[in-house]
């Protein structure tokens, strides 16, 4: 599974996506720990996961068919 990275989660692991092999499909709150244990970088890095353009919930299903991104909080004035 291709993962679109932002911000600083982008700065840390030194590229735009993230490759993880994941199966056929894997709850987000799953992907996140699969993340923190391939990422160990991104350990503490606090971020929203979006599936096809809209946040999820660590319960919901995505699957290797669908856009994943980290988002990170975002600032601003």
């Amino acid at each position: 599974m291709e993962i679109k990275v932002f911000a600083s989660i982008k700065e840390k692991v030194g590229s735009d996506t993230i490759d993880l092999f994941v199966g056929d499909s894997i709850s987000v709150g799953d992907l996140k720990n699969h993340i923190f244990v391939d990422y160990p970088e991104l350990d503490g890095e606090v971020f929203q996961v979006a599936k096809n353009e809209a946040f999820v919930k660590d319960d919901e299903l995505v699957t290797s068919s669908d856009t994943v991104a980290l988002i990170p909080p975002v600032s601003g004035g």
